[in-house]
């Protein structure tokens, strides 16, 4: 149901989530080295470990494809780099990247928990994907694998490749939500309310993150010079508006993004950045609301500096 869902000819295994997928891969992937990107979730770096080779982003958070190459000319390696970034949005070229992965005979794990079920999918090797992201139960994800041969299987579910038995509700659930295309549907709506905040936000004297790059239409980064990421937090969720700083998935805590600091963010910038998600219900009405209490905010801080 699920590789119908997305059109996917190979195989999907079952897992609690993209956390897992990912755990699965980096763990057992036949390849020897290991590559990331500087900007992956926390649950990519933590599973690629400490020996793994990074790369380096531009201003954008798009991979540096020059490092790439010099990288994968020392031999084969499993490469992880996320489709759409978590906390900006911002979206890498996974074609080229999975072509040069490729043609130096070596795998691409790419994280999709933010694009599955709103953008296309890549070719990749791998691919990591969440269910809540795209209106699935939470706690249920897969795994999609182009080459079972490709990595070490661990016996019992799912072909021997999982242990554990599979959630057949959740998969359902999953594959129900990506028929539904309720996100798919939405994106350019969603573009365009984004678009309006933007703009709304830099006339004001905000800073839109990563302003260059692709982006995906339902994760903003925005800063608020002068006020601290946390005070916005407190301010916008007494006035009802949920946002997170950073990774919504570390949305407690207040240390720097490992993010903005490897794109190269200045500390100000990255200390009162808010990230700012788009659903297919966002409407008019919700972008007028926050731009009210972002304005409020804002003059209250200008107010007070004076």
């Amino acid at each position: 149901m699920i590789a119908d869902a997305l059109g996917w000819r190979h195989d999907v295994i079952l897992t609690s989530g993209a956390s897992e997928a990912i755990q699965m891969v980096a763990a057992r992937s036949k390849a020897q080295r290991r590559i990331l990107g500087p900007t992956e979730h926390d649950a990519v770096a933590a599973a690629m470990g400490t020996g793994a080779e990074t790369l380096a982003v531009d201003r954008n958070g798009l991979i540096d494809l020059d490092e790439l190459e010099q990288k994968l000319a020392a031999g084969p390696a499993l490469v992880a780099v996320q489709l759409v970034n978590n906390e900006t949005g911002v979206i890498q070229p996974i074609e080229e990247i999975q072509a040069r992965v490729r043609e130096a005979g070596s795998l691409l794990l790419a994280d999709c928990a933010q694009g599955a079920g709103k953008i296309a999918l890549p070719d990749a090797d791998f691919i990591a994907v969440s269910g809540h992201k795209f209106g699935g139960p939470p706690g249920a994800g897969f795994l999609l694998i182009k080459d079972l041969a490709t990595i070490e299987a661990s016996g019992g579910q799912e072909r021997g490749y999982r242990r554990g038995t599979e959630n057949g509700p959740a998969a359902a659930g999953m594959a129900a939500a990506l028929s539904a295309k309720a996100f798919v549907e939405a994106i350019p709506r969603l573009a365009s309310l984004r678009g309006h905040l933007e703009d709304q936000i830099v006339a004001a004297g905000g800073t839109v993150i990563a302003a260059g790059a692709p982006r995906i239409a339902t994760i903003g980064a925005y800063a608020m010079p002068g006020v601290a990421s946390a005070s916005q937090l407190v301010q916008l969720d007494l006035a009802g508006i949920s946002v997170s700083a950073g990774s919504a998935c570390s949305s407690g805590s207040m240390k720097a993004s490992r993010v903005l600091t490897a794109m190269g963010v200045p500390a100000e910038i990255a200390g009162s950045a808010i990230r700012v998600s788009f659903g297919p219900s966002t409407n008019e009405a919700d972008i007028k609301r926050f731009l009210g209490e972002w304005h409020r905010l804002k003059n209250r801080a200008k107010a007070e500096a004076a």
